[in-house]
């Protein structure tokens, strides 16, 4: 699966570095990947749910390490273009989510 678009709408928080976007095939968009600085390194965080127990589950995520290296590379090599132009930033972020045609009822 090829990706095609990676936005990356750099944040200004302790843990919390980046919202990214990611396009694959020019035909399946996965929103709201987060760039997160770890004790030791930046990751990666795919988009999760909190489950009735309190603890988190990844709603998409990388079915293979292989996948998972192209991604985390793709998406940290734009995150670090973004650092060294700015012009992205949170409120592009909430005004793509707000226009983005989501819904949750049924």
């Amino acid at each position: 699966m090829t990706i095609t678009e990676i936005k990356v709408y750099p944040v200004n928080e302790d843990k919390l570095k980046a919202y990214v976007t990611v396009t694959f095939e020019n035909s399946f968009v996965v929103r709201d990947l987060k760039v997160i600085q770890g004790n030791n390194r930046l990751f990666v965080a795919m988009p999760s749910r909190r489950m009735k127990d309190g603890s988190y589950r990844d709603i998409v995520h990388p079915s293979n390490a292989e996948m998972r290296e192209v991604l985390e590379k793709a998406i940290f090599d734009k995150y670090n273009e973004s650092l060294k132009s700015p012009g992205s930033n949170k409120k592009d972020y909430e005004s793509e989510k707000e226009g983005d045609g989501h819904h949750t009822g049924a």
